[in-house]
């Protein structure tokens, strides 16, 4: 796993979701789903520079809170973003799951930066 890659790519796709729905989205959606949506685009951008910083100081050490980070981005954003565009509200249910994930790759994170 290539954190800073996975990083980038996230910031990238971050950056096209919240522009998609400021401008593509803001129309259709109602003021919850766009909420949802929001919420989603700016946890995956503060979750990517998580990663580049994880790629950047230490990614050896660090592999953990990588894995953490990545998959508590894809299950947390990504069941927002599926309830904004429709998808079931029991969608809803996982969405903790990545939060916590997303939680434990912060204190992953803090673990390894022990000792520095």
């Amino acid at each position: 796993m290539n954190p800073g890659m996975i990083g980038a790519v996230l910031g990238g796709l971050a950056v096209v979701a919240g522009a998609f729905g400021a401008h593509g989205l803001r129309e259709r959606l109602d003021p919850e789903q766009l909420g949802w949506w929001q919420t989603a685009a700016q946890y995956q951008l503060v979750h990517a520079l998580a990663l580049l910083a994880v790629a950047a100081l230490i990614p050896q050490r660090a592999a953990s809170a990588s894995w953490c980070f990545s998959l508590g981005t894809l299950v947390f954003c990504g069941t927002l973003y599926g309830m904004a565009l429709g998808a079931p509200r029991w969608w809803g249910a996982i969405t903790p799951i990545g939060g916590a994930l997303m939680i434990a790759g912060w204190f992953l994170l803090a673990w390894s930066l022990r000792g520095r």
